[in-house]
C-alpha cells in the first residue's frame, strides 16, 4: 500500500513538472513565434520551411548565374 501511494505522488510530481514544461514551452512559442497554439506552430512551421526552400533555390539560381558569368579557366 506504500508503494502505491508513493507511485501516486511520483506521477502527480511528474505530472505538475510536464505540465509546467509545456506552459514554458507554450509561452516561448508566443513570444518568439507569435504562436498561441501547436496548430499554428505547425503552420508556421510550414512557412519557415517554405521561405528556406524559396531562399535555397535563389542560392542556386545565383550560384549558376555566377558560373555562366565567370567560367572556370
Amino acid at each position: 500500500m506504500i508503494d502505491l501511494k508513493s507511485e501516486i505522488t511520483e506521477a502527480k510530481n511528474e505530472l505538475a513538472e510536464l505540465r509546467g514544461q509545456r506552459t514554458a514551452l507554450t509561452r516561448q512559442l508566443k513570444e518568439q513565434y507569435g504562436c498561441s497554439s501547436l496548430q499554428a506552430a505547425e503552420k508556421k512551421l510550414e512557412e519557415m520551411k517554405d521561405q528556406i526552400d524559396d531562399l535555397n533555390s535563389k542560392i542556386e539560381e545565383g550560384l549558376a548565374e555566377i558560373d555562366e558569368k565567370y567560367p572556370e579557366q
